[in-house]
């Protein structure tokens, strides 16, 4: 008899889900700056596009971000973060060095592609290739990378492959480290599959790329800022120049728009392709566009449409930042029908930023009204779930913005006869 009233009493606290613990707050209006991009007046002159915060992957925009298109470069950056994953593995170091093959020699002496020009069998070190892969967008020193870290080209691409899946990316389509048509590899094409086939990624699983590499090596971002640098090749140097337009001191520089990555890429198929990243009044961003124009190497189209994406985030919302340990009225309690409390008080735990669009409310919920006892202080007993009157917060991960919320003190069962007492009269 004790377990059916219990199971009925619990059954009737979980349902004050849809009544209680919701609590809303206005988004504060953003400062106009030069020009308002409105979603609808947004027009991206782009194959696909998305933009999300760059900590908790909510999607800001997106514009056909789903189906996978060509990526070219940007492929690089799965190269890189493999790259960075074995260094910090002890498998390689800065100072490991590596000798390129001769089909890679070749291909890095081509002038048609962006490259570093590599001396078969001469050896370079780790770092030398890391940053003429994110600078110089250099396709035989990725190429050699992926030979350092793997061995050999085939193996690195399953390394590739297994690491997307291992994100939730399942179609991708992936065949070389550098991102060039697989005929244009020579000897180190990929077997088994056309000359004209290129990798493949959806814009969206491309901010998870990035999303990806910034939390696990923010230190990427040492690199990918720097505009120029040399590289050494024996008594050979070459002049290295970022293909990122966006950064301070180049031609495409905006001056409210402190760009500080990623990447680039461009091939006929794939149109002109920038992942890009900046971080204002406190909160960095992730944008992604594939397929702009691409009329010639002065061509700017990329860096126009990012500015705009990149505009139309910081002007029509606004990144409300919730601290950890955080108390939010209305959703700041549980119940818990069998501890000698019968109510727990729970914070925030983790710091956690939403962006709602000007004049919309944002709506803080609990998943859980009602958890069962005993509670640890510190231990997560619901997840805060985000929304907001404009409409759904949805994120990378499919699921809409989340935050764990967590017990401020010990709650710990209540005796057998208190919670008879409970069940026959009430918690009071």
């Amino acid at each position: 008899m004790l377990k059916k009233i219990k199971k009925a009493l619990l059954s009737l606290a979980a349902s004050g889900l849809l009544l209680t613990g919701i609590s809303t707050w206005q988004a504060a209006p953003v400062a106009a700056a030069t020009a308002n991009y409105q979603q609808q007046d947004l027009n991206l002159d782009v194959k696909a596009a998305i933009a999300v915060d760059a900590d908790s992957g909510q999607i800001l925009y997106a514009k056909n971000a789903t189906t996978p298109r060509q990526i070219a470069s940007m492929t690089k950056l799965v190269t890189v973060y493999l790259t960075l994953q074995a260094i910090k593995q002890g498998k390689l170091s800065w100072t490991s060095t590596a000798k390129p093959t001769a089909a890679i020699a070749k291909i890095s002496q081509n002038t048609e592609y962006s490259n570093v020009p590599l001396t078969s069998g001469h050896a370079y070190t780790i770092k030398e290739l890391y940053r003429a892969t994110l600078i110089e967008s250099a396709n035989g020193a990725a190429l050699t990378l992926a030979q350092a870290v793997s061995g050999d080209q085939v193996t690195f691409i399953k390394k590739m492959r297994k690491l997307l899946t291992s994100w939730g990316i399942k179609d991708a389509k992936i065949y070389n480290a550098c991102g060039l048509a697989n005929g244009s590899l020579g000897s180190a094409a990929y077997p088994g599959v056309g000359k004209d086939v290129e990798n493949e990624i959806s814009a969206t699983d491309m901010a998870i790329v990035c999303q990806k590499l910034l939390k696990d090596f923010p230190e990427v971002l040492q690199t990918t800022s720097i505009t120029s640098a040399t590289f050494s090749s024996g008594s050979t140097q070459s002049q290295m120049t970022n293909w990122n337009w966006m950064l301070k001191g180049l031609s495409s520089y905006y001056s409210d728009l402190p760009v500080d990555g990623l990447k680039t890429g461009t091939t006929d198929k794939a149109g002109a392709c920038f992942a890009g990243t900046v971080k204002k009044n406190g909160h960095r961003i992730i944008t992604v566009v594939l397929g702009a124009k691409h009329a010639n190497s002065q061509d700017p189209s990329r860096f126009v449409q990012t500015a705009k994406l990149m505009h139309y985030v910081y002007q029509n919302y606004t990144a409300v930042t919730l601290k950890k340990g955080s108390s939010i009225s209305g959703a700041n309690t549980v119940k818990v029908p069998e501890g000698k409390e019968t109510s727990s008080k729970v914070v925030l735990g983790k710091t956690v930023t939403i962006w709602a669009k000007q004049g919309s409310r944002l709506q803080t919920s609990l998943s859980k009204t009602a958890v069962s006892a005993p509670v640890k202080k510190g231990s997560k007993v619901a997840s805060y779930k985000f929304s907001a009157t404009s409409g759904k917060l949805p994120s990378l991960s499919g699921k809409t913005v989340t935050a764990p919320a967590v017990a401020t003190q010990d709650n710990q069962e209540a005796n057998f006869f208190v919670r008879l007492w409970r069940s026959i009269f009430g918690s009071k």
